[in-house]
């Protein structure tokens, strides 16, 4: 059986080391992008499976939430988490049901871990530091904030207001529990320490919990409300309001 022509030719530039012909070249950067695209095919479709498996769905699911944030449900909120979109963009009631009930233990979850290193942190702040006011950490503030309807209190407060340390004195006194948020402390700790401490804020009740301090982190423009510094404010049905 007589050789390919191709074979013959690469057989020959082997032994002269001249450099294989075009077609013999095209051949082969053929065959390399052809191998090149299959592997990172099959590398996107493991993502794929892998995040997938992660938010609980199936394969088509994931393929339909990646295509739903390339339209319009993507230009106006890109960061949206899998199951909140297709929750929006069910087709049918059992559908919006499911992704509903998929996230709501996708949150419980978050939460039962948030909580847990959170307490952690807490007995490891207490060993460590004892002598130092604690700053809960940003998760924890989003907790505090109610968004899991706690209905604690959150007080705003801002740096030279001698209302809001009056305010929080009242509070702290009829033994009220609750989350403080320091505007403008620019996500410094000891900033938000010197604060409570020039506030009168009772350090046993910080390690307590039954009062925290926080970085605003831009939560009281967020909430819409009218009015100045300092604010008290619960969440009630689900909606904020001053008191």
């Amino acid at each position: 059986m007589r050789p390919a022509p191709l074979a013959i030719a690469g057989l020959i530039g082997a032994l002269s080391g001249s450099p294989l012909p075009a077609c013999a070249q095209s051949a082969s950067t053929t065959v390399s992008r052809t191998t090149l695209s299959q592997t990172q095919a099959s590398s996107d479709s493991a993502l794929d499976e892998r995040q997938a498996h992660d938010w609980g769905l199936r394969t088509d699911e994931w393929t339909r939430y990646r295509a739903l944030m390339q339209g319009p449900l993507g230009t106006y909120s890109p960061n949206l988490d899998p199951l909140t979109a297709l929750g929006i963009e069910a087709r049918n009631d059992d559908e919006r049901n499911h992704y509903a009930a998929l996230q709501a233990q996708a949150e419980s979850r978050r939460v039962d871990k948030m909580l847990a290193y959170q307490r952690a942190y807490d007995a490891a702040w207490q060993r460590l530091f004892p002598g130092q006011l604690r700053v809960s950490l940003p998760d924890a503030q989003a907790q505090n904030t109610g968004n899991v309807g706690s209905g604690r209190l959150a007080v705003f407060v801002k740096p030279d207001c001698s209302a809001c340390a009056q305010r929080v004195q009242q509070l702290q006194a009829s033994s009220a529990s609750f989350d403080l948020y320091l505007v403008g402390s620019q996500q410094d700790d000891e900033r938000i320490r010197q604060w409570a401490r020039q506030a009168g804020i009772d350090p046993a009740r910080v390690r307590a919990a039954t009062i925290t301090l926080n970085h605003d982190a831009g939560r009281w423009l967020s909430l819409g409300l009218p009015g100045e510094l300092p604010a008290v404010v619960q969440e009630v049905n689900g909606q904020w309001q001053r008191r």
